[in-house]
Formats: structure tokens, sequence, C-alpha cells
């Protein structure tokens, strides 16, 4: 079971039996479950009740699990899984980019979802309980706590995700990683993507900071990975 019995999660997806299936093994591992079945409930429901992590299908009425993300995104950072029937690599990438934490396609195991609930919620609180995260250079700040960066002094609009890529290789100045090793840091070793959904978020981050400095770059080691590179 999971040991911390005040745990909340919010299961959002419009098919009665999904949710009557997750929220019995939810509740079997001590999680307070809600369940709701469309994009307005899936808001309403997690302003009134802060869930810890919300299960959410993106095939959904009145918003989808998209602008659902968007709004939680908003207001939290709380980790989002993202239940759908649609398995295509752009619709991945998406979601991963408008901050969802992992990704679970249709038809799954019920206990695949238990382990992926269990295994986001540690890093989610590993990362809560850590003292101090962030990084400073010049013409730079990245900071955890709060999920801010800020770019020659002024504040940069950064996914979730693209500041934890951030975050983790500049904590890490000059170190290559592989795509794997990236994936499996920064979203999990429980997360199946592809090292395609690693060179999105570079491409966006390079758009969104690079321009604005000399001091460092995000540097492609060709045929291995990825570096902060301080100059």
């Amino acid at each position: 079971m999971i040991t911390n019995a005040e745990h909340k999660v919010l299961v959002v997806d419009d098919d009665v039996s999904i949710c009557e299936l997750l929220k019995l093994y939810l509740e079997r591992e001590g999680l307070v479950t809600y369940v709701v079945h469309s994009g307005k409930k899936a808001v309403e429901q997690f302003r009134n009740t802060t869930p810890d992590i919300v299960l959410l299908d993106l095939m959904i009425p009145d918003m989808d699990g998209y602008q659902v993300c968007r709004e939680i995104r908003k207001v939290s950072n709380i980790p989002v899984i993202m239940l759908t029937a649609k398995g295509d690599t752009f619709d991945k990438v998406l979601g991963l980019e408008l901050g969802a934490d992992d990704y679970i396609v249709k038809p799954f195991e019920p206990k695949e979802v238990i382990a992926r609930v269990k295994a986001v919620l540690r890093r989610y609180e590993r990362k809560e309980s850590d003292i101090s995260q962030e990084v400073i250079y010049p013409n730079l700040v990245v900071n955890l706590d709060n999920y801010t960066a800020r770019v020659n002094g002024r504040d940069v609009e950064l996914t979730p995700k693209e500041l934890e890529l951030l975050y983790f290789l500049a904590a890490r100045p000059n170190k290559v990683f592989t795509r794997e090793q990236i994936l499996e840091q920064v979203w999990g070793f429980d997360f199946y993507g592809d090292s395609r959904t690693v060179d999105v978020h570079i491409k966006r981050l390079r758009e969104k900071v690079e321009p604005q400095n000399s001091k460092w770059q995000i540097k492609t080691v060709w045929g291995v990975g990825y570096k902060f590179e301080v100059k």
C-alpha cells in the first residue's frame, strides 16, 4: 500500500466502468479517490479538493484533457498522469509539453496504473523534500522550489517539464547525458517514452532561453546526447 493515507487522487474519465475499476484499486492502496466524468467537473473538483495527483483522460466532454491540464498548470505543479486511447507520439509529446508527468495508453492493467501512481508520487515528494533546488549562472537562475526561471533578469515562461529538464542539465554543468538517461532522470524510470520526447523539449528550451545569453548553452553532443555547457 501507499504509506500516506492522506494522499488524494482525482480520476477524470467519461468511461464509468474504467472509473469504478480505478477507484477500487486506488482505494485499496489507501488513496482517497474522487471521480468525475467531464472537463468542467474536473476543474471544479480540482479546486474544491486539491488532490495530490490527477489521472486525466484526454477525450472527455466539455473540455478535453489538454485544456484541463492547462488549467491545472496555471495554479499547481502536482503530478498529472494522462490516460487515453491515443497512442501517437504527437499526442504523447503534446501532453508532456503541457506539463503531464506520465502517459498511459488504453487498454491498461490497473496494477500498471497503481505502479505509475506510486512512482510519480515518490518523485514528486522527493523534490518537495529537498532543502533547496536552485542553480545560478551569469544571466540564469533556475529554481525548482517555486518553478521559476530567469534569464537576463527577466522571468521566462517554461512548462514544468521544460523547467525540470533545464534544472537537471544546469545542475550538472559540462556533463554529457544520453537521451535515455535524461528520460530516466527527468521523466522517471517508469516512463515509457522515446528519445524524441527529449529532442522536442530541448528544442523548445533553446527557443525560449538560449538567444538571450552568451555565457552558456544547451549543446548537442552528436551521437551521444546533450549537455549544459558553461563557456
